[in-house]
């Protein structure tokens, strides 16, 4: 049996069990569908584990001599986080600068879904972007900024709301203080 099939067929069962574990009756009338409703749920907010940063681009490279910062900014994202299953969200921006080939914009959002959509550090997605787009289009930098919500913060532990950002420069925006600083300003908000 294939790991998807048995994913398939165990997860509704589990989730039944979970919301007996909390207290619930599986068989109330506002939750007999809820285990496979929560199974379609998750299974869409991890498929990111089924893809990687070349899936997302597919062909969408094209020859371009163009070598200035190309930026895609406020790309929202939503993913869970892998130390309780709540929920993050919030903005990333994203930068490259080409060497000869571009990337078609809306793939860059895809590739963003491909890391969020995975149960998640936000620093680790942060660098995942950054170094997915980087093996894919091979320029000269990128650059990522991501700025998140997280509920695990903000319903349980602290129980404060808070904005997270991390980032992650690969290439000339590491290594070049110059164009940090231009990517920087031109996400910053007015």
């Amino acid at each position: 049996m294939s790991v998807a099939h048995r994913f398939d067929d165990e997860m509704p069962r589990l989730v039944e069990r979970l919301l007996r574990e909390v207290g619930e009756d599986p068989a109330r009338q506002g939750l007999v569908d809820t285990p496979e409703r929560v199974s379609r749920s998750l299974r869409f907010l991890t498929d990111g584990y089924g893809m990687e940063a070349s899936d997302a681009v597919g062909d969408a490279l094209f020859e371009e001599d163009y070598d200035e910062i190309v930026v895609v900014k406020d790309i929202p994202f939503y993913s869970l986080c892998e130390h309780h299953l709540l929920p993050f969200f919030g903005q990333a921006h994203v930068a490259y600068v080409p060497q000869g080939k571009v990337v078609g914009l809306s793939k860059i959002p895809r590739l963003v879904d491909v890391y969020a959509h995975r149960l998640q550090l936000q620093e680790r997605m942060t660098r995942q972007i950054a170094e997915g787009l980087d093996s894919v289009t091979h320029p000269g930098g990128v650059a990522v900024v991501v700025e998140a919500r997280h509920l695990c913060m903000e319903m349980r532990g602290v129980e404060r709301p808070g904005q997270t950002v991390t980032s992650c420069m690969l290439g000339c925006f590491r290594d070049d203080a110059r164009t940090r600083a231009e990517f920087l300003q031109l996400i910053r908000r007015p």
